[in-house]
């Protein structure tokens, strides 16, 4: 059963830094005007990394234009892969 447990927590953590990649890639490119967000491979990777962005738009206000909402998502996405891995590490 702790192989399980530690396969598990041990994959979750893996999966979620490789969406902290893609939600840092994603950024990237809203950085950079003159990349079109809205054709191939951009869209595909907005279509993955927008609703988890979009649930934390609004909780933060925008200052001097830059929203700012995003860190709260990297934190949260540090604190799971935190979590998850120690979780693998103690069993």
């Amino acid at each position: 059963m702790n192989v399980l447990i530690l396969t598990f927590f041990g994959g979750l953590a893996g999966f979620l830094k490789f969406y902290l990649v893609l939600l840092t890639i994603r950024i990237y490119i809203t950085w950079f005007p003159n990349i079109n967000a809205y054709t191939q491979p951009f869209a595909s990777l907005g279509k993955m990394t927008d609703p988890y962005l979009r649930v934390f738009r609004g909780l933060i206000p925008a200052l001097f234009g830059i929203d700012l909402s995003t860190i709260l998502g990297y934190l949260l996405l540090n604190f799971f892969i935190d979590f998850f891995s120690s979780a693998a590490n103690t069993i």
